[in-house]
Parts: C-alpha cells; structure tokens; sequence
C-alpha cells in the first residue's frame, strides 16, 4: 500500500539521514520514479522532506522534525514486543536500556495497540541462548567491547585450535554473537578475519585508533560472509557411518553442524558428514554413538579413537 510506503521513507529518512533515491528505491523494492513522486507526495502533504542534487545530495527530512509510533501496524508492534536476546544485549551491557526502551515505547504506544503487547509477550519467547553457555565473560571482556565503541587497536593474544599460541595488533571492527558464542570480526593485515573470543587468552587496549573502511557495513558484510564464516569456525572436518536410530542423538548434541546423505547404504546405514571445532568434539561424538558409528574419514582421527580407546582399558586394568 502506498501510505504504508510513505510512512517507511519517513521512518528511514529520520533513522539514518540523508539517503539518495537509488538507495531508497533498492530499500523499498520501488522504482526511482516511484520514489520521486512519494516525496512529492509527501511534500504536498505538509512534510518537511528535501531534495538536494549534485555530488552528495540526495532526500532528506528537516532535522527538527520526528513521527510519533501512531503510524505502527499491529504486526510491527507485535515485532517488537516478542521477547528474545535479553541475555545478549545483558552482555554487551544494554540489557537494563533495552528494557528502558520497550517501557517507553509501551508508553508511546495508542490505547489501541497496547493489548498486542501483552499479547505476543504470552505467546511467543526467542532465546537465542545455546542450553550450555558459559554465563562469565571472559576478564577483559569491558576492554574488548570499549575497543569495538572507540575504534581502538588492540594487542591480542590468541590460542588457535590446534593449541599454538600467537600474537598479533588487531583493529577491531564487531563483536558478533552466534548461537551465543561471541566472534571478534577485526582487520589485520589488510584483510578482515574472525577470532572466537573464547580463544583470546589476553588484550591489551592500545592507544592507537584506527579509520575503519569507509565501504563497510556490518550487516551486509555478515550476510556475504555467511559460508566464510561457517568455515572459518568449523575447524575439523569428518564423515561417519551412522545407524539411523541415533540421528536424534546427533541433532540434539550438534544441531545445525552436520549434513545427511538421505540414501542409506545396503545394510540401511547413512552417511553423515560434521563440520565441529576440532579433533577432541569429533572423538567425544564418536564415544557418543558408540558401535553405531563407524569412521569414514579421515584415517587420524581413527587413530585417535584406538589410541585414546586403548588408554581408557589401560588406565581401568591399573
């Protein structure tokens, strides 16, 4: 609906600024022409909206004026009341301004609208909290995300998987959270690379700031990058033989890291291959599945199983 779009160039106009036609057409799915005649519209109407050519120019709202939350949907209210990320944002330390925020905007809100509140409050939980978290932060946890905010390098000491140590000078861009498990996305050496911060053994804030790329923007960056990402934590590599009865016990124990090969194999078994973080989660499966399991590859991680196998009889024979 076209009042609908209206009230959305408003909102983005107010929310970040100058935007260029382009930029609002690619955001509202809209021709350029379309958005031409909307801000016309909308100037009729008696909004303070402007158009500027040149290098730089581009549509824009008058500073002093704002919208009040009349214009909200029920659905859009709905979005916004479901409750989900508290233990996050607690983290970062906005979780008492994120309930701060909802108070307000349950102040704002037309008489009208209120009950959808309470409504999707009742129905509907998202916790995107992983069931074993580990609530401590790590120590230096402030200094991490006071370099994020200040755009402050760090010297960081970081502990690969394979259990070498190494040192670098980062400039960190985002701290990102995945299933609960926080990511430092920071720049070094000219390219931009993902450290879990689990693995940071020791910050030091420096001085030093850096410019961060003037092209960089996190959420698309993060939807680019997805399968970078996915490989870059997903540090071992291994394929199994599995009875199909313990298929729950694999999607409960490593939900999302492993991919089933729907054909089974003449005695009915499937092949499944994990993407986990190192050698030692892929033995703990292993043990896990027991004699419903049997390794494909690679051959060390075999060798591992026996090893590790024949030094629990050993140290039970003791």
């Amino acid at each position: 609906m076209r009042a609908d779009r209206l009230l959305s160039i408003i909102m983005l106009l107010q929310s970040r600024g100058r935007l260029t036609t382009q930029q609002l057409a690619e955001e509202l799915g809209v021709s350029r022409r379309t958005i031409l005649r909307d801000v016309e519209a909308l100037s009729f109407a008696g909004v303070p909206v402007y158009a500027e050519g040149g290098h730089g120019g581009g549509i824009a709202l008058d500073e002093n004026y704002r919208t009040s939350l009349t214009g909200l949907q029920d659905r859009e209210v709905r979005a916004l009341f479901v409750a989900s990320h508290a233990p996050t944002l607690a983290e970062v330390g906005l979780g008492d301004a994120a309930k701060s925020t909802l108070l307000k905007l349950s102040a704002v809100l037309p008489a009208s609208q209120r009950p959808s509140v309470e409504h999707i409050r009742q129905r509907i939980l998202i916790d995107s909290a992983w069931w074993w978290r580990d609530d401590q932060p790590p120590a230096f946890w402030d200094q991490l995300q006071q370099a994020v905010y200040e755009d402050r390098c760090i010297q960081a000491v970081y502990e690969r998987p394979d259990g070498e140590t190494i040192e670098r000078i980062l400039e960190p861009y985002s701290l990102i959270a995945k299933s609960s498990i926080w990511y430092l996305l920071a720049h070094y050496q000219g390219e931009l690379h993902t450290y879990r911060v689990a693995r940071l053994r020791d910050i030091t804030l420096l001085d030093t700031r850096f410019r961060r790329r003037e092209d960089f923007d996190l959420n698309t960056y993060w939807q680019t990058h997805l399968q970078d990402f996915k490989e870059a934590v997903s540090e071992y590599r291994f394929t199994l033989r599995v009875h199909p009865d313990r298929l729950g016990f694999i999607r409960r124990l490593v939900p999302g890291r492993y991919q089933v090969d729907e054909t089974p194999d003449t005695e009915g078994w499937l092949t499944v291959r994990f993407d986990l973080e190192s050698m030692d989660f892929a033995r703990m499966l292993v043990f896990g599945l027991g004699r419903q399991a049997v390794i494909v590859e690679p051959p060390e991680l075999q060798t591992a199983i026996l090893n590790t196998a024949r030094e629990i009889l050993d140290s039970q024979l003791v």
